[in-house]
């Protein structure tokens, strides 16, 4: 009898694990959109969960490639981890990006003719033959010289905006070197393009872990 009322109990917990894991998954497949999202997770607060973008360029590892192949729409689990995890693909596109690496100049700490005459010995010794990189890590004044002046790619919103603005809308391609002014915070540079501008394609994702019974 014991026997008996412990196959049922389980039989009971394990069909009631499967219905609520497939109620969970609906709930999932019914979210298309940002506001289906937040309204998912208004009704339910105990969810862990969040939106996250993946880029084809930052993201390498083989689970990002998997994710940035799916359709809208999709889901799926990797079954590795220790808490079954959805990624659901809310959205995709392909936003351009841009790549250029910069000397920074402190102007509160050179006068604009000194900072002038820096920057047009840096611009003469690239045109020489010299790496950028190293005249980054000789002259620039900021954290970037540690990276010889890479600045990784970004796209528009990434960065202050009187510094985007010639780069984005100005007709530079890949080995162009000028100079960039923003007066207001004492910042000059020398930017230099190491990349063409690229459309690299990105997945906003729904990531959310499913709750335990």
């Amino acid at each position: 009898m014991l026997k008996n009322l412990l196959i049922t109990t389980t039989l009971l917990l394990t069909t009631s694990l499967v219905v609520a894991q497939k109620d969970f998954e609906k709930s999932l497949d019914s979210i298309q959109t940002l506001d289906d999202v937040n309204l998912f997770f208004k009704k339910n607060k105990t969810i862990k969960g969040k939106v996250i973008v993946f880029n084809e360029e930052k993201h390498k590892t083989r689970m990002a490639q998997d994710i940035l192949n799916m359709g809208v729409g999709s889901k799926k689990y990797f079954k590795d981890a220790p808490q079954k995890t959805y990624y659901k693909i809310i959205d995709k596109f392909e936003i351009p990006y841009y790549r250029v690496s910069c000397v920074y100049l402190d102007g509160s700490k050179n006068s604009i003719k000194d900072i002038n005459i820096i920057r047009n010995q840096i611009i003469a010794k690239y045109q020489d033959g010299y790496r950028f990189t190293d005249l980054a890590k000789q002259y620039s004044m900021d954290n970037s010289a540690k990276q010889g002046g890479d600045l990784g790619w970004f796209t528009n919103g990434d960065l202050h905006p009187e510094f985007e603005t010639p780069i984005i809308e100005g007709n530079y391609s890949k080995g162009d070197i000028f100079k960039i002014d923003i007066p207001e915070i004492n910042a000059y540079y020398v930017v230099l393009v190491t990349q063409d501008k690229r459309l690299i394609k990105e997945s906003k994702v729904l990531k959310v872990t499913e709750p335990l019974r």
